[in-house]
């Protein structure tokens, strides 16, 4: 292995549970991918609890829309780490129009 000054490494446990050298660009995204996902976790109360004013069909569609963020986040955690940032953003956004159009739209109420 050639040698890397060690300002720009940092080590990790690879799969192998080896220490591999990781560089602070890829431990960046890592860092990146780890809060949009703990976002996701953080943002799914707020979807469970729509129970106490959304039908049982909409609470069932913002479900699947959440487990379809929280599966592509998974999926795009090493390639888009900064499109899986973005998610938690995008399901508060979604929950909070979904709950707003479906109250003055649809007559939901608590």
């Amino acid at each position: 292995m050639p040698r890397v000054p060690q300002r720009d490494l940092w080590l990790a446990l690879g799969h192998t549970g080896h220490a591999v050298a990781m560089s602070g660009q890829r431990l960046l995204q890592r860092a990146v991918a780890i809060v949009g996902v703990l976002g996701l976790v953080a943002v799914l109360p707020f979807y469970v609890s729509s129970g106490l004013a959304a039908p049982l069909w909409a609470i069932v569609v913002l479900m699947a829309f959440w487990l379809l963020l929280f599966i592509l986040a998974i999926r795009w955690f090493t390639r888009r780490p900064w499109v899986v940032l973005a998610m938690p953003f995008v399901a508060a956004a979604v929950w909070w129009l979904a709950l707003t159009l479906g109250e003055q739209a649809l007559g939901w109420q608590a």
